[in-house]
């Protein structure tokens, strides 16, 4: 899909709606389906490789994909994850 644009006061534009329908097809198509099989806080040594003053959770799933939340798009930081419908767990805090 492409992302359409328009021109505001000389400025282009994204489409978000495009941007979001792109995003998510892609997220879903790696995602769906996927089995959790490992988790883990990142360790100490890769979080100062990175620049990192927070240690965020690390899960790998069973095609060999980690996921490991960051505060931005830009790997900043580790992040947190909210968790909802769950009694004991509310947040996946960075440590």
């Amino acid at each position: 899909m492409v992302s359409t644009t328009k021109s505001i006061g000389g400025f282009m534009t994204i489409n978000n709606d495009s941007i979001e329908s792109t995003w998510t097809t892609k997220v879903e198509k790696a995602l769906v389906g996927r089995k959790i099989i490992k988790v883990e806080y990142l360790p100490v040594t890769e979080t100062e490789d990175l620049g990192w003053y927070s240690r965020p959770i690390a899960i790998l799933l069973d095609d060999g994909q980690w996921l490991v939340p960051m505060s931005d798009d830009e790997g900043n930081n580790g992040g947190a994850i909210s968790v909802s419908n769950n009694e004991m767990l509310d947040v996946i805090p960075v440590i």
